[in-house]
């Protein structure tokens, strides 16, 4: 009796509550198993991309010679469009059988290797090489798939096709339209292997390298030379390698990137990236309608003139001068002075960039040089099309003989009348500047999707501080007005501009809603010190600019 009473029992204590118990013993044991997974060294892989963390990490490196790794953020934008491409990515270099491989860290749960790493955005990709974790490489190619793809491919194997005869080399040459061949004596040299550098740095070029002495023979060389074969403009064009100060690569690759392009570029949609990427420092820009014969006509002297500014180097007097100097001295840096000209059709592809310049299809024909450190546009007083106008013109602009011209809309009547005062480029500089108030400035596009955001919290706060006299709230269309001394990368760019003589400007980078606003008017332009947020600060790049490459724009960790 006493036994079958103990059966009874047992059977009777999943009714009586005991289910309770066994789930949750179910519950622990799905925990210990995730504990188990994760302090485990095995590596798992989600579309071909190794899942790392602090247990695995070190067996990752070890058994893949080259291994490039996504430090993300789930929550990150930039990363989840990131993703379709990086396993792409990491699906053609695993079915080529690379030693390359792909894997990614989730950056916000694996603390440790973020802080190792020195994560402070997201993305970050980093290429860790046979093993070594102190010394990872940045990754420095663009972000769809067949980049990385390349990217990988260049430091997997030779960067440059070993090019041993004249036939070999013959074929090498006229297989594209455009290669590089680096002649070298001693291919184990400085000077090979900092070619070598250069060319698995520039994905969008073919290099081969040769030493043969008949080689150099046959292309007329007699020492250390790069050379670039084209099949437009200059066929040829040598780059002999100084041999007291070597092969410096910063140079090199700033003289491929100008002498890759055709001397008078047009702007398509083909050629944008190109145009872009090759990040001369001042383009030269002839606005056109192509359906027009006479118009037409122009680039005749238009190239004319291009040909003597495609590779120059000048001397500055001071790192951030404009101009350049006529007598060079010890003291004064070389910067680039090289000039990209480049034929737009307003009425072809060219007419979406009209309005960065303030411009309509009818003001064509034009000429305007836009230096693209900080998008400041020149124009001449009066159009003139001859080649020793426009060589004049350059060459006035580069000596900082020429201000820029600056567009500004026209201040709409109750641009002061509102919570939000309505700035343009004429009435900047007495509002901002007035030593009497503090001026909080929103720097805006009509289009930004951020901007349009936060439109709600910034009438807000100017609701809020309406009737403080020393405060005062206002916005820029900055698509439409331009300032000298301020330039704008992106879209919404707030700054504070403090009363007081000898006032300086700061650039608020914190939340944008209205009570962190409020504590950074009330604190006179600073925040408090708080513990930091996982705030994503998105903004739009200025159109009519390159388009930002990764490492630009990103979302801040």
């Amino acid at each position: 009796l006493v036994w079958l009473l103990v059966l009874s029992l047992a059977w009777l204590g999943p009714a009586l509550g005991g289910e309770d118990e066994v789930e949750e013993v179910i519950e622990e044991e799905e925990e210990e198993k995730k504990e188990d997974e994760v302090l485990s060294d095995e590596i798992k892989e989600e579309d071909n991309v190794l899942v790392l963390h602090e247990h695995n990490f070190a067996r990752a490196l070890s058994e893949h010679q080259l291994l490039l790794v996504e430090f993300y953020a789930p929550w990150c934008g930039h990363c989840q469009r990131l993703a379709p491409a990086f396993a792409q990515a990491a699906t053609e270099l695993r079915n080529e059988s690379s030693p390359a491989r792909l894997g990614k860290v989730d950056a916000t749960a694996q603390t440790a290797l973020a802080t190792e790493f020195g994560i402070t955005s997201y993305p970050t990709l980093k290429l860790f090489r046979d093993g070594n974790r102190t010394h990872p490489l940045e990754y420095t190619g663009r972000t769809d798939s067949q980049s990385m793809v390349r990217w990988m491919q260049r430091r997997a194997g030779p960067s440059a096709t070993l090019l041993q005869d004249t036939d070999t080399i013959a074929a090498f040459v006229d297989s594209q339209d455009l290669v590089v061949v680096g002649f070298f004596k001693d291919l184990r040299g400085e000077a090979a292997q900092a070619f070598f550098e250069v060319a698995a740095e520039m994905l969008d070029m073919t290099f081969g390298v040769a030493e043969a002495a008949e080689l150099f023979q046959a292309y007329g060389l007699s020492a250390d030379t790069v050379c670039l074969f084209k099949k437009f403009d200059d066929r040829q064009t040598n780059f002999p390698v100084d041999p007291a100060q070597g092969l410096d690569t910063a140079e090199l690759t700033r003289l491929l990137h100008a002498h890759s392009l055709q001397l008078v570029m047009e702007f398509t949609n083909e050629t944008s990236h190109q145009i872009f990427g090759a990040k001369i420092p001042h383009h030269m820009l002839l606005f056109l309608n192509k359906s027009s014969p006479e118009q037409l006509s122009l680039q005749d002297s238009f190239r004319a003139a291009a040909g003597g500014f495609r590779g120059e180097v000048r001397w500055a007097h001071g790192r951030d001068t404009e101009g350049g100097c006529a007598t060079p001295q010890p003291q004064c840096p070389l910067f680039p002075a090289q000039v990209l000209f480049v034929v737009v059709d307003v009425t072809g592809h060219g007419a979406g960039v009209l309005p960065f310049f303030g411009m309509t299809a009818a003001d064509a024909p034009t000429l305007r040089l836009v230096k693209m450190k900080n998008n400041h546009k020149y124009r001449m007083e009066q159009d003139n099309f001859s080649d020793s106008a426009i060589r004049t013109f350059v060459r006035a602009v580069l000596d900082g003989k020429v201000k820029p011209h600056l567009l500004s809309a026209e201040p709409p009547e109750d641009w002061d009348t509102r919570p939000v005062k309505v700035l343009v480029g004429k009435t900047f500089e007495q509002v901002a500047f007035d030593e009497t108030k503090n001026v909080f400035v929103k720097f805006y596009a009509p289009w930004c999707p951020h901007c349009q955001a936060m439109a709600a919290a910034w009438e807000e706060l100017a609701e809020r501080y309406k009737d403080r006299e020393d405060i005062v709230i206002a916005e820029m269309d900055s698509t439409a007005n331009e300032l000298e001394n301020i330039t704008i990368h992106g879209y919404p760019t707030l700054h504070y501009f403090p009363a007081g003589p000898g006032r300086k400007m700061v650039e608020y980078k914190s939340t944008r809603d209205v009570e962190t606003f409020s504590k950074f008017l009330e604190n006179g332009g600073t925040l408090p010190e708080e513990p930091p947020v996982s705030e994503v600060r998105e903004q739009a790049p200025v159109q009519g600019s390159p388009k930002p490459l990764l490492g630009e724009g990103m979302d801040p960790a």
